[in-house]
């Protein structure tokens, strides 16, 4: 029982790594891009490192062990796939307008953290002034922030299986990921809050929507378990824990491929983004290097 309170736990950690993200959307007097450039990019160096190298190979070896050499590759390669045709799927039910991985500028994360800033000429701070005018109660904009803490949700759900279930088998490298998805989630934090402050002109609400965004890993957690204990029972088999494996290798490289490169290339200059990415690989595998 003490594993799966340090899953739930790394769980609950990474995700609400989005209230950071939100505190420093509105504490912080300017925004560091190049930090979260370097983030981001060392998020996505991890998380790729660590699946083609270690939960990949692992997937392989528990597979093959059960179903032969043909057959566990074949398994192996489908669950991969699999994972990013899951992923894939949840990433299209987020309409683009509401992707809290919306990269937003300086001039918009001005009025966060300074009330006297000069609204941008955006879209979105006319939602607001027009929230203003109708006393901070316009029900369409309340229904597009509301659309987009639902949206924000259904990204973050996926991430809190892969490190609950990731932990629950080996902890060392649930921490690692925990880590990688904690570093991501500041930065979409901060995306977040923008949209929802602009919705509703509220700093509290777009802190609170940041946070129940977060919340959404550990719920995935909670979930995860549910349907192990119901389905499988406490020990869970080879043949399993290899697909599901299998599985997160696909998700983390879709994410890291989809979200946290492009994300790491928005927010930096010159190789700001590459050299996190190789960073991040690198203290992976000097850190798998001591654990053997």
């Amino acid at each position: 029982m003490t594993g799966v309170w340090i899953a739930f736990g790394l769980t609950f950690f990474a995700g609400m790594a989005t209230s950071i993200g939100s505190i420093i959307a509105f504490t912080a007097s300017r925004t560091n891009f190049r930090f979260l450039s370097v983030a981001t990019g060392f998020s996505a160096g991890v998380m790729l490192y660590i699946s083609f190298v270690e939960i990949f190979p692992n997937s392989l070896e528990a597979l093959t062990d059960v179903y032969g050499d043909r057959l566990g590759n074949w398994i192996n390669v489908a669950s991969f796939f699999g994972g990013m045709l899951l992923i894939g799927v949840v990433d299209a039910l987020v309409p683009s307008a509401e992707n809290p991985h919306e990269i937003h500028s300086e001039a918009e994360l001005a009025p966060l953290h300074d009330p006297e800033a000069p609204m941008p000429d955006t879209p979105m701070a006319a939602n607001l002034a027009q929230a203003v005018a109708h006393g901070g109660h316009d029900k369409k904009l309340m229904r597009m922030g509301l659309f987009t803490a639902l949206a924000i949700t259904i990204h973050n759900f996926p991430e809190g299986l892969v490190t609950f279930l990731t932990a629950l088998e080996d902890p060392s490298l649930g921490l690692v990921i925990a880590i990688a998805i904690a570093l991501h989630n500041i930065p979409e934090g901060i995306s977040i809050s923008v949209p929802i402050f602009y919705a509703t002109g509220s700093r509290k609400k777009a802190f609170i929507y940041s946070s129940l965004s977060g919340l959404a890993e550990p719920v995935g957690a909670v979930v995860a378990y549910a349907l192990l204990r119901l389905f499988i029972g406490d020990e869970m088999p080879a043949q399993v824990m290899g697909i599901l494996f299998g599985g997160i290798a696909g998700v983390m490289v879709y994410i890291s491929l989809d979200e946290l490169l492009p994300t790491s290339r928005a927010y930096g200059k010159g190789h700001d983004s590459l050299l996190g990415l190789v960073a991040g690989m690198a203290l992976m595998a000097l850190s798998l290097l001591l654990m053997k």
